[in-house]
């Protein structure tokens, strides 16, 4: 982290977002309206990654129930681990299945369901609830969100223009 894009320095991770999420530092809205072709090329951009990174989430969701649960409390690094793991296991069972002839296969799935599987992480609260309501009070900057939107949409035009 840490990166710097223009006049802002970026110290948390950021994330592509529809309009319905609040306007935060690590909340990258889309642009509704986009005027000039800066921000068109933006909008278009932004909304394909965002719709690519639903789906594969989805397929996640849908095959492990850990990535459905709430996950504030968590560190990055734990996070990292859980869904680096779910995805090689998806890959693993669509590999699996593969080899599966196709009348067989919905004994596979139904082996495969994680629907029931809950899961608990148990950790000392206090120090890393600090951490946590200190970081919440920071992502809540609307200056912020406006800054690192309009850094990337400069980013991404000024790359454009190198590939010309």
């Amino acid at each position: 982290m840490g990166k710097d894009r223009g006049r802002y320095t970026y110290t948390m991770r950021y994330y592509l977002a529809d309009g319905i999420y609040p306007r935060w530092e690590t909340i990258v809205k889309r642009i509704s309206q986009p005027q000039g072709a800066m921000r068109q090329l933006f909008a278009m951009m932004q909304e394909a990654c965002r719709k690519d990174v639903e789906r594969a989430f989805g397929v996640l969701q849908a095959r492990f129930n850990i990535v459905r649960v709430p996950t504030r409390g968590w560190s990055d690094e734990d996070l990292y681990y859980i869904m680096k793991t779910c995805i090689i296991l998806h890959n693993m069972i669509i590999e699996d299945e593969c080899d599966i002839p196709a009348n067989e296969c919905s004994a596979a799935q139904l082996e495969t369901d994680t629907s029931n599987t809950c899961c608990q992480v148990s950790r000392d609260p206090n120090e890393e609830y600090a951490q946590f309501m200190l970081n919440r009070q920071r992502i809540r900057s609307t200056e912020a969100h406006n800054a690192i939107r309009n850094d990337l949409i400069e980013d991404l035009w000024s790359r454009v223009g190198e590939l010309e």
